[in-house]
């Protein structure tokens, strides 16, 4: 699943469910386009909505968290030559702010 676009992710956790669009979005208060953009990842679902998918579709809200996250970076770094090195860099300073 970490592979795996928001979007994407978010399609196949709702088919797994068999739920429809309509049914989502209806739990989610937003509009059934909305959610058919950010699942076609047109649109980007904000961070305050990743835990409330997790409850829609009753899963951990961490696993879509990463995915929401990772997304987040690759839209910033993809067409970065440094992109490699500055995602080592910042997970060595992570680290360092975490033993702190």
């Amino acid at each position: 699943m970490r592979n795996k676009k928001i979007g994407e992710l978010l399609r196949e956790l709702r088919e797994s469910k068999g739920l429809l669009l309509r049914e989502v979005a209806s739990k989610m208060n937003m509009d059934q386009a909305l959610l058919s953009k950010i699942e076609r990842d047109e649109r980007r679902p904000t961070k305050d909505q990743i835990p409330l998918f997790a409850e829609a579709f009753e899963v951990q809200a961490d696993e879509l968290m990463v995915a929401y996250l990772s997304d987040k970076v690759i839209s910033e770094l993809e067409n970065d030559d440094l992109s490699l090195d500055a995602l080592k860099a910042a997970e060595q300073k992570i680290k360092h702010s975490k033993k702190r």
